[in-house]
């Protein structure tokens, strides 16, 4: 299938803003259980705030693979079926509940609604950033379902498709963190670098399996089911029509094994090698190797979302794989 761009900046950069948000969220909370030390600044208004703005950028991208920009709110109206449209409602709570913590958190209007167990201060923000959480977990689901659910695309019809779209979102988030702690000298450093190595090991092996169980996919159907004539020898000689149209546009990618082979290669290397390597190797005191690494990282992820799209076959191509 041909992916629209919009669409790859709109999960990429949702995922990545998903992924910030839940690295800050996760580390006041280590903070507050004294499970990581003390830090001089508190940077969670500023992290937040920017994974307002991700989210933000993915949303204005995505209206413009729209035909009617105008009439996208009715895109929430098929809730109860749709994942596109669970998509739709999820994406905006969650901006606005990660809106409402970074505005707390950055003017310091954060009274204390009660405390837990032996005197832990639960805050207005931390309520806020618990139902932030909540909404950026659906969203991830609802994204990845959104394609998923799709049962005659079987490359996209697994549980990895889910799992994939949370581990990338989280190792980009996480990476990004790293590299606003580093610019800043956060003492949080150190758990935001050791998340974003796991995390972005853990999507290498969970996109490493997904590859290799495409690979192995045979599909069901041929030539004959595809034009409903059982004869044994079936030979085509044209697509069916004298031009090219929506189906062979949409579905279609025309693109040779060799580049899907240079593209797979190189976002394994950009979206998941160099950025361990680099975070591993880096020190804290140059905070510009964090920056590349994200950016890399983001990169790849690119790569790896335009290849997400490509390597999906629909069963219609049967038909119209011979072109004329």
């Amino acid at each position: 299938m041909k992916p629209a761009i919009s669409v790859l900046l709109l999960t990429t950069l949702i995922g990545a803003g998903q992924g910030l948000f839940l690295a800050y969220y996760s580390a006041e909370w280590l903070l507050l259980l004294n499970i990581l030390p003390a830090t001089q600044g508190d940077y969670g208004g500023e992290a937040a705030g920017l994974s307002f703005l991700l989210l933000a950028a993915g949303l204005a991208a995505s209206f413009f693979h729209l035909g009617h920009p105008q009439r996208a709110w009715r895109a929430a109206a098929m809730w109860r079926t749709s994942w596109l449209s669970r998509e739709v409602i999820a994406l905006p709570v969650a901006m606005a509940l990660i809106l409402a913590y970074a505005l707390m958190k950055l003017t310091q209007n954060d009274p204390v609604v009660f405390s837990l167990g032996s005197g832990i201060p639960l805050t207005l923000s931390m309520l806020a950033g618990f139902g932030a959480v909540l909404a950026v977990a659906t969203l991830f689901v609802c994204t990845a379902m959104i394609y998923a659910c799709l049962k005659f695309l079987r490359q996209w019809h697994s549980p990895l498709t889910v799992l994939n779209f949370l581990l990338m979102g989280c190792a980009s988030g996480f990476t990004l963190a790293t590299a606003l702690a580093a610019l800043s000298e956060d003492t949080r450093f150190d758990y935001f670098s050791g998340m974003a190595i796991m995390l972005t090991l853990a999507a290498l092996l969970s996109r490493y399996a997904s590859l290799s169980r495409n690979r192995r996919l045979r599909s069901p159907s041929s030539l004959q089911s595809a034009i409903g004539v059982h004869h044994p020898r079936i030979r085509q000689l044209a697509q069916g029509a004298m031009g090219g149209s929506f189906n062979t546009r949409a579905f279609i990618h025309g693109y040779g094994a060799a580049l899907l082979r240079l593209v797979r290669r190189g976002f394994i290397l950009l979206a998941f090698v160099a950025p361990v390597v680099l975070l591993l190797a880096a020190h804290p005191a140059t905070p510009s190797i964090f920056v590349i690494a994200f950016a890399l990282q983001y990169l790849g992820l690119l790569a790896e979302r335009w290849y997400f799209f490509i390597e999906a076959e629909h069963p219609q191509n049967i038909y119209y794989q011979m072109i004329s």
